[in-house]
């Protein structure tokens, strides 16, 4: 049996002969260079009250958004996270964010309210 075969999910006997699994190949969503991104920064309260910045709008895979979220959390010196294709920096953080995103080329801008 080869490394391919092994790889077989969900596949346990079939008695077509002319049976040929395919893989299902995923739609991997490619991530938009920085000054395609279309970024809104957001201020938010959650849970108890506490104040988080949200950017949202980011185009790209989890691995990217990950690395950004990273950079952003260094660059101000806060905790946050990436979660459901946002990220959430702990405090206000909006003016410092958005000097640091546009500075890295990508389009940012505050919103609402």
């Amino acid at each position: 049996m080869s490394k391919k075969e092994k790889n077989r999910v969900n596949v346990v006997y079939s008695t077509n002969p002319d049976f040929s699994y395919q893989n299902e190949e995923e739609d991997t969503e490619k991530t938009l260079p920085p000054q395609q991104q279309n970024l809104k920064l957001f201020l938010d309260r959650i849970g108890s009250g506490k104040l988080v910045t949200r950017i949202s709008g980011f185009t790209g895979t989890e691995a990217d958004l990950n690395d950004l979220t990273k950079l952003l959390k260094q660059k101000c010196g806060v905790g946050g996270n990436s979660k459901d294709g946002a990220i959430l920096i702990q405090g206000d953080k909006r003016d410092k964010l958005l000097e640091l995103l546009t500075t890295a080329n990508y389009k940012a801008k505050k919103a609402g309210g």
